[in-house]
Order: C-alpha cells, then sequence, then structure tokens
C-alpha cells in the first residue's frame, strides 16, 4: 500500500475511534504516538480512553503489516489478520462512528438548506 492511502487509513481510524470513545467512554486522554510504515514516520495525536487507545493500536500495527500491494477493505480481505475478539471491537466502533458521521454530513446538510 502506498504512504497516502496508509496516512488516509490511519486518519480513518483516529476519526472513526475519537468519534465512538468521546461518547461512549468519560475517561479520556489526549496522547501523542508515532506510527513508522515504509521508513516514514506519521505523528498522531490521540484523544481517546485506555481501551480505544489499546484497540486503535492494535489497528495501527495490522495496517502496518498488510501484506496487500492494494489494500481491501478488512471486512473483504481474503486472508484476515485481525483475533475474533479484536475484530468484534473494531467493527463496532466502525459501525457507530460511520453511522454518527453519516448523520451529522446529513444533519449539515438540510441545515443549509434551511439558512
Amino acid at each position: 500500500m502506498t504512504k497516502l492511502k496508509f496516512e488516509t487509513e490511519v486518519a480513518t481510524l483516529k476519526k472513526f475511534f475519537e468519534t465512538y470513545c468521546l461518547d461512549k467512554h468519560t475517561d479520556l486522554h489526549y496522547k501523542k504516538i508515532s506510527v513508522i510504515y515504509q521508513d516514514t514516520e506519521f505523528d498522531i495525536s490521540l484523544t481517546l480512553c485506555n481501551e480505544c487507545k489499546k484497540n486503535i493500536d492494535y489497528s495501527f500495527e495490522k495496517l502496518q503489516n498488510c501484506p496487500h500491494e492494494i489494500k481491501p477493505r478488512c471486512r473483504k480481505c481474503p486472508n484476515p489478520c485481525y483475533e475474533k475478539y479484536e475484530w468484534k471491537q473494531v467493527a463496532k466502533v466502525m459501525k457507530y462512528s460511520a453511522i454518527k458521521l453519516s448523520l451529522s454530513t446529513i444533519k449539515s446538510k438540510v441545515f443549509k438548506i434551511f439558512n
């Protein structure tokens, strides 16, 4: 996968995990982490609880080690690398955040129409 694709995937995970954690958890902590991919260091600022931080770290690790040149969506991957428990945790975060972010986009578009 290209560095640009990796950066996009990291940004998506960050946005989805922070959206979920902000709504569902109370013990949030600000953390700065570095993720290295193909000799490039990506600095990421996260505001997450410890559980979500652990899950996103796991996701970053799997993303860094993805063997596919053209990365498929994880749920459609022919060789899934996530363990079952972690997969369920990440899927829950992704589902919740995708719905919430989609609804907030629709809400802002409707708001713009009437203002």
